[in-house]
């Protein structure tokens, strides 16, 4: 046996693992207060610093909600605001958007009734997606609201009504009103993340006319808080209800 023979050997029975997988078990961890007896002062110290720093940038009132609201399909208070936002915000680009798209999975915690802070908008929304406007033509929003039939329902502003099935395929949908007319051309208040088709989106795909900053200015944690903003100026809380944009029969 050579040496190069010896070695090969050694090395494939090097790889060899000895251990054999005999189960899986997982336990499920709740933290809660009950860890709050269990100070550390020493991770509190290190702490401190940083805490006054993160408190004094996350705890600025933006504004106030009326209730409760969380995301949830097909249609919720919260989804249903934040796609509204997306069409006030058209004002600002010398956009006229007859409608908004918003996609749930983005949409990551609630906000509690009462006041809403720097800090609760960021963690409804914490990616850095930038505003977007497009145009689609009808065929390609019926495409669209087609593939949001098929994941269960996602954010539309007001104005929209659509119906699904219960096996999730689109039966009717109306915009103000009306059919959707598939040889005209509607433009629309998105997110740069949506517009390229993702989270199963696809119809976007077929934009035109697309206008899209992508300064930092334009992130939507930015353009949700100028809204929350500019309702307080006026003395208003911000409410929303489930008002059938998305029914499933």
């Amino acid at each position: 046996m050579t040496i190069g023979a010896v070695v090969i050997g050694m090395m494939i029975t090097s790889c060899r693992s000895h251990y054999v997988m005999s189960g899986i078990e997982r336990n499920r961890i709740l933290v809660d207060q009950r860890y709050d007896a269990l100070s550390d002062g020493q991770a509190e110290a290190l702490m401190t610093p940083y805490k006054h720093a993160v408190d004094s940038m996350m705890s600025p009132v933006v504004g106030e909600v009326a209730r409760y609201m969380a995301a949830h399909r097909p249609e919720s208070e919260l989804s249903n605001l934040l796609a509204d936002i997306l069409v006030w915000a058209g004002k600002s680009y010398n956009e006229q958007p007859v409608f908004g798209v918003y996609n749930m999975g983005g949409i990551r915690a609630g906000l509690a009734k009462g006041k809403v802070t720097y800090g609760d908008v960021l963690d409804v929304a914490p990616f850095e997606n930038k505003i977007a406007f497009l145009t689609l033509s009808g065929e390609k929003v019926l495409e669209l609201f087609r593939q949001m039939a098929m994941t269960g329902g996602e954010a539309v502003s007001h104005g929209v009504k659509l119906v699904f099935t219960k096996d999730r395929q689109l039966k009717s949908a109306k915009l103000n009103g009306e059919d959707i007319d598939p040889s005209a051309s509607y433009r629309i208040a998105s997110i740069d993340y949506l517009i390229q088709g993702n989270d199963k989106m696809e119809a976007f795909k077929g934009k035109t006319d697309v206008n899209s900053p992508q300064e930092e200015k334009n992130n939507l944690r930015y353009i949700i808080m100028d809204y929350f903003r500019e309702q307080m100026q006026q003395g208003k809380v911000v409410d929303r209800e489930i008002e059938g944009r998305i029914v499933v029969e």
